[in-house]
């Protein structure tokens, strides 16, 4: 078990692919914390842990709220000793409508930027003092290949996503001295429910991404899992700043 008595919060771990990292962390023998803004759906995931045998707690989460992000590690703290691994995988992308930039409102601009990237921070922020008293952590940024692309029509959601790369790797520097890596997984265009609902998608998409995979297929959630237990691993305790993209070869770079 690559995770054995690692303690892991996933931020967004109730639904889609955060339920997906969830419930492969269990299956290497990690103890999760579900950071979830939908306390009902955290609740379900930790229950699906525990019917197999597993280890879970379920927390009412709004990674923008700086106190929550707080109290997720307290509780964490108090309810098992230590913070190994932090998963930022919350993100606005359910309900998203693809558009032209100049419809997108202020609004629309500020939600995305509190929870993609103002989450990442808060959660980075209150996990560390646990971290730099263990002398050791694992912080996964989960990115996106859509900054690499350029997708457009996307632009409030593209954008935060380029600038959790920048923050992993400017943090990789920043805490590496405290053995504390910090490292991102750039997804592909993922068959998740919030993906196959998006408004204002183009005609065909989903065939047309996977033919442009090196794969010939398209992205399933359960794709990710691998490459974010390495990374939350000790098989990574020399890899920190980068990102790994995880999409099927849709991009090379």
């Amino acid at each position: 078990m690559k995770l054995k008595d690692k303690v892991a919060i996933i931020t967004g771990g109730g639904q889609g692919i955060g339920r997906e990292y969830a419930l492969g962390f269990v299956r290497e023998g990690a103890i999760v914390v579900i950071a979830e803004i939908n306390l009902d759906n955290a609740r379900q995931v930790a229950r699906e842990i525990e019917n197999q045998g597993g280890k879970a707690l379920a927390i009412r989460t709004d990674v923008s709220v700086e106190d929550d992000a707080h109290q997720v590690a307290e509780k964490t703290i108090a309810a098992f000793g230590r913070i190994d691994v932090l998963v930022n995988n919350a993100a606005l992308y359910y309900g998203k409508e693809m558009k032209p930039f100049e419809f997108i409102s202020e609004k629309e601009w500020d939600a995305s930027m509190a929870v993609n990237v103002k989450g990442g921070f808060f959660m980075i922020k209150a996990v560390m003092p646990q971290m730099k008293k263990q002398k050791s952590g694992s912080i996964i940024n989960i990115s996106s290949s859509t900054w690499l692309v350029g997708v457009p029509y996307l632009l409030d959601y593209v954008v935060t996503k380029a600038a959790v790369v920048g923050m992993t790797r400017a943090l990789a520097r920043e805490i590496g001295e405290h053995n504390v890596r910090v490292n991102a997984i750039s997804p592909g265009f993922t068959m998740t429910e919030a993906s196959k609902t998006m408004k204002g998608t183009p005609p065909g998409l989903a065939q047309m991404t996977a033919e442009l995979t090196s794969l010939k297929r398209n992205e399933q959630a359960e794709d990710l899992v691998g490459a974010c237990v390495f990374l939350a691993s000790d098989d990574s305790g020399f890899i920190t700043g980068q990102l790994l993209n995880v999409d099927g070869g849709y991009v090379m770079y």
